[in-house]
């Protein structure tokens, strides 16, 4: 079979917008959490390593805009706000769990090349 007799895969558009959504960095993480119990910020916040408020918060508000997170205040006192999975959110517990299963039968993945490096983290006010 020659070179040019090979079909061009497709990829399918949902597919991308979905794992495009998922896939960004901490999402992954917060999803996981979330499907354990509902959560707040500064609970989400500390169990997320290099997270800050700022990415937190874009972070849920993207997952809430595309109705996979709800965010719930509770007016007491102080006022508490607290997040959980949607219906669509708890959805994506078999994928998160297929992941984690690969995660465990494969090992750690190679740590990251000297140089580059993730920032420190710096926790801002959200």
């Amino acid at each position: 079979m020659k070179k040019d007799d090979l079909a061009t895969p497709a990829l399918c558009e949902t597919f991308h917008q979905a794992i495009e959504l998922i896939g960004r960095r901490w999402t992954g993480a917060i999803i996981s959490l979330l499907l354990q119990s509902r959560c707040r910020f500064a609970t989400l916040r500390d169990a997320v390593p290099e997270i800050t408020d700022r990415m937190l918060s874009e972070r849920l508000r993207e997952l809430e805009s595309h109705g996979i997170v709800e965010r719930t205040v509770i007016p007491d006192t102080p006022v508490r706000v607290e997040y959980a999975l949607t219906k669509k959110g708890r959805g994506l517990a078999t994928a998160v769990d297929a992941i984690s299963d690969w995660a465990h039968k494969w090992g750690e993945l190679p740590p990251v090349p000297a140089g580059r490096k993730s920032a420190p983290s710096r926790r801002t006010r959200a």
